[in-house]
């Protein structure tokens, strides 16, 4: 279903929740859709044309990305704390006939008017700027409807090892697009969602499961809660104030709402919640068991990429049976080694999954051939391995891979043990230049706030890690930053502070 089909039964049904007290109708999410479908239509824009935004968590993040939708358009979000350089080789790259920025970014939006001019129709959310459409007035003034068309998101990979790719799949036919229709039916018949439920997302939406989920959430006949961005405390305040029945975290976000203080965390009502989805990158295993302690047996997971080629999903039962795993496979698995060779129950390789639906690196087609191997198994770069049920654990990205001495070591244990700390809010683990070994385990560590960054903390994580790792796993030295590089979804960008030990110096990393 879409927002239309909603918007004709129950017109006067939330859709939306935003900041205070504001609240979206599917009539009028609906409405707004089809005048910026109008306009990008009355404006030139046909079917496969890309339109980019580059927006906060605002209604008009989902105005736009419907009417792309509902009219044959790719829409591509913009992760909205790239600079400009960044920003401008997307743009150009996914060749955008149209952009939308925000009111906060006039010194962005001046310097993409200059650069990017194969952008003919320019808009801006709650400004006006010369060169640039006020988006109001603009659709004001919107009178032609584009001819219904299924259109289809078009995101770009998060950049934590090398230069953004999009990722584009064919446009949807008349049987509708399997991806958005895998998502709906799992919001349906998996995780319990009905039009009375209320999901709350603290993603933001240019990430893909923040635009995917909502939409989804949309399609199902829900309501979605917009939070501008995620604060722990406001996070549980919003849980209680909405009846919030569903959720979706990132593992940092457990971890963040779990160092609350224990009496703030007791303050909130979190009774309503029904179901609560986490993905984006490994949990470890004790995050997950205190997040059970807290919500109930509500928590399931899932592990996939933007690609849309592999998937995985566990339920909160089937996971305390298999604490640790990602799940069973919606497909056939398979974990290699370096040779090719599949190897056996428990070992870990590379993993790579069959089937699943065809896509492309745009302009890029080495890429796209690079994730494949000569069965047309595809694989997103992830290190793990099968147990005998057939349940998937994850143990790092291969190109974390760290080779000490002729030993691989996955880091993700060991930042996992970590972020545990009490003192600890936030920790990359890597590898680092040894001359004799050819790489050593070294932690960069965030502290807790007030807690000071002294060698004998140094000293405290090192012999804390001893406790619970065997040695070779263990960092030989600890380093501390104010703040790691964490995009807001989750991802840790941790290629940018292994560069630091890498300069003048041959990396594995590409």
């Amino acid at each position: 279903m879409n927002i239309g089909d909603h918007a004709a039964r129950h017109p006067h049904a939330v859709a939306l929740l935003g900041p205070g007290d504001e609240r979206v109708t599917y009539g009028e999410l609906h409405r707004r859709a089809l005048q910026v479908a109008g306009l990008l239509f009355e404006s030139g824009l046909r079917r496969g044309d890309a339109v980019a935004l580059m927006l906060p968590n605002r209604r008009e993040f989902l105005e736009v990305t419907w009417a792309c939708q509902l009219s044959g358009l790719y829409y591509v979000p913009v992760n909205t704390h790239l600079v400009f350089d960044e920003v401008s080789y997307i743009v150009d790259d996914c060749q955008a006939r149209a952009l939308f920025i925000d009111a906060s970014m006039p010194q962005l939006a001046a310097d993409l008017r200059d650069r990017n001019a194969g952008v003919g129709v320019r808009i801006a959310v709650g400004a006006e700027w010369e060169g640039w459409l006020p988006y109001d007035a603009a659709l004001a003034s919107a009178c032609v409807l584009a001819p219904p068309s299924d259109g289809s998101e078009m995101l770009y990979s998060s950049g934590t090892t090398g230069r953004p790719k999009g990722i584009r799949r064919p446009l949807p036919t008349e049987n509708g697009s399997w991806a958005q229709a895998v998502l709906e039916g799992a919001l349906l018949h998996r995780y319990g969602m009905t039009g009375d439920s209320v999901y709350l997302s603290p993603a933001p939406l240019y990430h893909a499961a923040g635009v995917n989920y909502t939409m989804a959430v949309n399609r199902v006949g829900a309501a979605a809660v917009m939070m501008p961005k995620f604060d722990a405390e406001e996070t549980l305040r919003l849980i209680e104030r909405h009846r919030v029945t569903h959720a979706q975290f990132v593992p940092t976000m457990f971890v963040r709402m779990l160092k609350l203080p224990a009496e703030v965390r007791a303050s909130y009502d979190v009774s309503s919640l029904r179901c609560v989805l986490h993905a984006a990158a490994p949990c470890a295993v004790d995050v997950k068991q205190a997040m059970f302690d807290w919500f109930g047996p509500i928590i399931h997971e899932y592990y996939g990429g933007t690609e849309g080629f592999a998937g995985t999903m566990i339920g909160p039962e089937e996971w305390l049976a298999h604490p640790g795993s990602v799940g069973l496979p919606l497909t056939a698995v398979h974990v290699l080694g370096e040779d090719g060779e599949e190897l056996p129950v428990g070992e870990t390789g590379e993993i790579f999954f069959e089937g699943g639906p065809e896509f492309e690196y745009w302009g890029d087609p080495a890429k796209t051939k690079s994730v494949s191997n000569a069965r047309g198994w595809r694989t997103l770069g992830d290190m793990g391995y099968v147990d005998g049920d057939g349940y998937l654990y994850l143990t790092d990205r291969s190109t974390f891979m760290i080779v000490s001495g002729g030993v691989n070591i996955y880091p993700q244990e060991t930042e996992n043990l970590l972020i545990m700390h009490p003192k600890v809010a936030d920790a990359a683990v890597f590898g680092i230049p040894n001359a004799e070994f050819g790489e050593e385990v070294k932690a960069v560590v965030q502290p807790l706030e007030g807690v000071a960054p002294t060698p004998e903390l140094a000293d405290e994580l090192i012999g804390y890690c001893r406790e619970h790792l065997a040695a070779y796993k263990c960092p030989r030295s600890v380093d501390f930053d104010p703040e790691l590089p964490r995009d807001p979804n989750g991802k840790l960008y941790k290629r940018r502070i292994r560069d630091r030990y890498w300069e003048g110096r041959t990396s594995r990393i590409l």
